[in-house]
């Protein structure tokens, strides 16, 4: 999911009275919210191809379990330095002494940081794993992607409903309502019973177009994956594959009728040419390790062979472009 869900996932979690358990408690949920994506540093950092590497450990159990812990032992540093330089003037403005500890600050609960960003940082995973990209869930153990196939990864119906809890339960609470809480809860409620029943609905197309596949073309898939289209949260286009064989299927609950987009197709994966340009060109090697349903094209003209590889989750040319790589590889003369 986008980073604006997962600050609101944390901020949510924090107006449900979390936030109230210790010192920097509402900044440790959205922190930890975000914190996995942290991954997306490895390719200016340190070269490596962020396509490989992002939802890779800081989305698996290994990030999970630690990172939580590195955070919550940031914050506790930062509070305790804070201290240290005297508490910030009433009338000062944060950023010109940020590095002062602000007046009305809760104490900071150390048990209760860790807690809190093992909650946040847990939310990111989760949210994530809805998706068709998916997350290398036992990474650094295995490198094997997990999809739940749930939700496009920026969804305006939970961005409405987070966002229309969140305010109201500011609002009551800045009224003193001792009901503040309830909003937030609501609103967490709400997401978790939408992203059920989209599951579910994910799940019975995926069936529908196992048994259209059989009936239509006597194929088997031995892949399937249900991908949510913008806004439209009652539709979806569907992928499926048997070896080489690649095809689609589009479903409307609204109008309860399944169709298949076109004849299936060959994926272009057979090709020895790709191989080749794997072992040459290092960011094509790590876009196939990323790749759920690659499909390739391959042309020679000349002595010149042109390897294109893309994935047939990202097939829209407005994003396709950001989910390929191109290899021209000179033959021998």
């Amino acid at each position: 999911m986008d980073n604006f869900t997962h600050s609101l996932t944390g901020w949510a979690l924090g107006q449900t009275g979390l936030k109230r358990k210790t010192g920097l408690g509402l900044t440790v949920l959205i922190l930890g919210a975000n914190m996995p994506d942290i991954d997306v540093l490895a390719e200016p950092l340190f070269g490596l191809p962020s396509i490989q590497y992002h939802r890779g450990f800081t989305h698996g159990i290994g990030g999970v379990l630690t990172m939580p812990l590195l955070l919550a032992g940031l914050l506790w540093m930062l509070d305790r330095w804070q201290r240290s330089n005297g508490e910030r003037a009433p009338d000062a403005r944060w950023w010109r002494q940020w590095h002062r500890r602000p007046l009305g600050r809760d104490p900071v609960r150390f048990g209760w940081l860790v807690a809190l960003a093992y909650a946040g940082t847990l939310t990111h995973p989760l949210l994530d794993f809805t998706n068709t990209y998916g997350i290398q869930l036992l990474a650094p153990f295995s490198e094997r992607w997990f999809h739940g196939d749930t939700l496009f990864i920026i969804d305006v119906w939970i961005w409405s409903a987070l966002a229309l809890s969140i305010w109201l339960s500011r609002r009551w609470e800045k009224a003193r309502r001792p009901e503040w809480r309830r909003p937030a809860i609501a609103g967490l409620v709400a997401v978790v019973a939408y992203i059920g029943a989209n599951a579910a609905l994910s799940h019975d197309v995926e069936s529908g177009t196992r048994a259209l596949a059989q009936a239509r073309y006597a194929i088997v898939p031995d892949f399937l994956m249900a991908g949510e289209e913008p806004v439209k949260f009652w539709r979806r286009e569907t992928i499926w594959r048997r070896g080489n064989t690649l095809g689609r299927t589009s479903y409307d609950a609204l109008g309860g009728r399944m169709t298949s987009l076109g004849e299936p197709v060959d994926t272009g994966m057979n090709d020895p040419a790709i191989a080749i340009a794997a072992r040459q060109d290092r960011q094509l090697a790590a876009f196939l390790n990323w790749s759920l349903v690659p499909t390739a094209r391959v042309e020679r003209h000349r002595g010149v062979t042109a390897v294109s590889v893309g994935d047939a989750r990202f097939a829209d040319p407005r994003t396709a472009g950001n989910f390929s790589r191109q290899v021209t590889l000179e033959e021998p003369e």
